[in-house]
């Protein structure tokens, strides 16, 4: 499975933007997909996960009620809308596969899309 995340970009505080990764790969729409982001000097931290189907989804705290995750099997892309951002938004931002489950267990990585939110 290889992984491609997009959408990335400069935006205001209150902006909204929407990510994509783009999966290739036969088992690609078998496995779950999340989403992970790093801020400069933090961590690597989860944000939202979707399972195979699209039909169960997980978020963080910090994006619950701003973040809706979701997938286009037919399209083998998972999306991530961003809404009412926030400076603290800011990282960069990665798409995996992996296990569903609680927590996500990650199995490929994409390379990550940066993004930054000014105040």
């Amino acid at each position: 499975v290889q992984l491609q995340a997009s959408g990335g970009g400069l935006v205001q505080t209150g902006d909204s933007l929407r990510l994509s990764c783009a999966g290739s790969g036969r088992h690609f729409s078998s496995y779950a997909t999340a989403w992970f982001r790093q801020a400069p000097g933090k961590e690597r931290e989860f944000v939202s996960a979707v399972n195979w189907r699209g039909s169960d989804t997980d978020y963080s705290d910090s994006a619950k009620g701003r973040f809706t995750i979701s997938r286009d099997n037919a399209e083998n892309t998972v999306y991530l809308q961003m809404n009412s951002l926030k400076p603290e938004d800011t990282a960069v931002y990665y798409c995996a596969s992996g296990l569903w489950g609680i927590p996500f267990r990650p199995r490929y990585w994409g390379q990550g899309t940066l993004v930054t939110v000014s105040s």
